[in-house]
């Protein structure tokens, strides 16, 4: 099995890629919105907790499959040990399944992440992006970081 963690920025294009990369590779996508999205529906607000362990059952059951493999999109804050130690997490509920683990980072300038946070894919995926001018200043804050 493969796991590829497909990180980057606010808007700098992880879902998007990763829907073309499953469509050219057969790995299947959980891009983070998934269970935020989710999460936000039912709680009406963010809810760490709850996102965090729907996406590790997600991976828990996942690596039981036959499948090929997974692409896994987020935002890691490589200057946060917390992320660091969340991404050994999902690696160790594969790791018994002999997988392949890869990284691939993108990058994009904030002025091209600012014109594609209004783009309809995004917005059709992410319903809590719906409020541009919110998540545009999400983008901006999360950059002065």
């Amino acid at each position: 099995m493969k796991l590829l963690f497909l990180i980057g920025n606010g808007a700098v294009g992880k879902m998007t890629v990763g829907q073309e990369l499953m469509k050219l590779t057969g790995l299947r996508l959980f891009h983070n919105h998934m269970s935020i999205e989710f999460v936000l529906e039912i709680f009406g607000q963010h809810h760490g907790e709850a996102i965090r362990r729907i996406r590790q059952v997600v991976f828990e059951e996942f690596a039981k499959t036959d499948s090929y493999g997974m692409i896994f999109t987020y935002m890691w804050a490589f200057d946060q040990q917390a992320d660091w130690d969340y991404i050994e997490e999902v690696k160790h509920i594969f790791e018994p399944y002999n997988t392949e683990f890869y990284c691939v980072e993108l990058v994009a300038p904030q002025e091209i992440r600012l014109q594609r946070n209004g783009t309809e894919n995004r917005l059709r995926n992410k319903a809590a992006k719906r409020d541009l001018a919110w998540s545009n200043h999400l983008i901006c804050q999360h950059d002065e970081h």
